[in-house]
Order: C-alpha cells, then sequence, then structure tokens
C-alpha cells in the first residue's frame, strides 16, 4: 500500500439520519459517540444530521452536526420554522438544502446559502441533475451533493449507476471558479461504492439508509471512514 499522508486528506462524510426509528431516542448518542470515534481515528470529518428535535441532544460532540432542513424565515414570530440564526446558537455548523425529500424554491435557496454563510455556517445544497449543479455552484456553497432521487434508499449507488453524473457534475462545480467542492449520495452502501465515487471525483459523500439501518454501525462506519482515506492516498 502507498503510504498515505493524512495531514492532507480533506473530505466529508455526511450521515443523514432522515426520521429512521433505528436513531430516535438515546440511539442517536450511541451512532454520535461511535461516529467521533472513527473521525478521531482515521482524521475524516464525520458530520451527522439528527431528525431537528435531536439537534441539542448531541451538540457536545466533537463532530460536526449539520440540520436537514432550515427555513428561510424571519427571527421571532415564526412558530414551527427552523431558522438559521437560532439554530446556530445551538452549536449546528451547518444544513443540508433542498434534499429531494424535502425540495424548496430557488430564491429559497440563494436566501439561505446568504444566511449560513454571513453565520459561517456550512451549506450543502443537493440537487437531482447537472444543471441544478452549475446553477447552484455559483452560490459558492461549502457543497454541492448530488443525489439523483430515483436512486435514493434503493441500495443502487450512483457511483455504479450513473457514473456520469459525478463526472458532470464535478465539471459544473469547477466551472462555477470558487472554492465549493462536490458531494455525492443516493444508494451508496458499500466501501466499493464509495472508492469508486471518489475516484470519479467526488469530494466526499452523503449517506443515510446504507449506515443508519446498518447491523453494525461501527464496522461500516469505519469501513467506509478507511476507504476515504485509502482513496485519497498520494
Amino acid at each position: 500500500m502507498r503510504r498515505l499522508h493524512r495531514q492532507q486528506v480533506d473530505n466529508m462524510f455526511i450521515i443523514n439520519c432522515k426520521n429512521y426509528n433505528e436513531i430516535s431516542g438515546e440511539k442517536i448518542n450511541k451512532l454520535a459517540s461511535i461516529a467521533e470515534k472513527i473521525s478521531k481515528k482515521y482524521k475524516i470529518q464525520i458530520a451527522i444530521a439528527p431528525p431537528h428535535h435531536l439537534l441539542a441532544s448531541i451538540k457536545k460532540s466533537k463532530l460536526l452536526v449539520f440540520a436537514q432542513h432550515l427555513d428561510d424565515a424571519k427571527i421571532g414570530s415564526t412558530t414551527g420554522y427552523m431558522i438559521p440564526e437560532i439554530v446556530k446558537k445551538s452549536k449546528v455548523n451547518g444544513a443540508l438544502i433542498n434534499h429531494s425529500e424535502h425540495r424548496i424554491s430557488s430564491k429559497e435557496i440563494i436566501n439561505l446559502v446568504k444566511r449560513l454563510k454571513k453565520l459561517k455556517m456550512k451549506t450543502v445544497v443537493c440537487v437531482k441533475n447537472v444543471r441544478e449543479a452549475e446553477t447552484y455552484a455559483k452560490l459558492n456553497p461549502t457543497y454541492i451533493a448530488i443525489e439523483p432521487p430515483e436512486l435514493i434508499g434503493t441500495g443502487r449507488a450512483i457511483s455504479n449507476e450513473r457514473p456520469e453524473l459525478i463526472t458532470k457534475s464535478l465539471l459544473a462545480v469547477k466551472k462555477a471558479r470558487n472554492s465549493t467542492k462536490l458531494l455525492c449520495g443516493a444508494g451508496i452502501v458499500t466501501s466499493d461504492d464509495v472508492e469508486r465515487a471518489i475516484e470519479l471525483g467526488s469530494h466526499g459523500i452523503l449517506v443515510a439508509s446504507g449506515i443508519v439501518k446498518s447491523r453494525n454501525w461501527n464496522k461500516d462506519i469505519e469501513a467506509v471512514s478507511y476507504t476515504h482515506l485509502r482513496a485519497h492516498e498520494t
């Protein structure tokens, strides 16, 4: 194996917990603890996106914590909305924006990216195709995450089923000539899926059921993390 320069590794591994029963209640803390331990071991950035009501329960973790969604609503009399400036005060580090299961308007995407950047929060704009990747990369979010909706939760990885989406989205992101990086998601389950995605140019991955529904969180989070490192060997 070629020597791995860990200090040079810069990638992202996001676990979107959605509203799966497997992380309900105190179970989210077990997942966070395992992810934090492995993040330290492999020196890889791992972010966890719990259901909204569980955000505060893992705020003391050294992991990055992302909201699954935020609203472009004002501070104050906005009952039921997730407000960026309020969420920030709970030590949330960033947010998914426009996930395929919670699509929002272009205007809301633009406003949210601006608000979160002002707050120095990380932004992960989810897109379903190359056209959207090119459009929203111009906003200079932290990440563009390409996720074709038809593959989400299927176990059929984008890196195998639609590899051209990754390569074309990478070109679209690079065209913006800013600091935005590409992530990919949808159907990623195995280490081979992860390795292939990174070989195609993805800066990291966004996963959900492939990890959250695993019967062995420690084994599978470690496998993905190690694969990240191996794929970034120099």
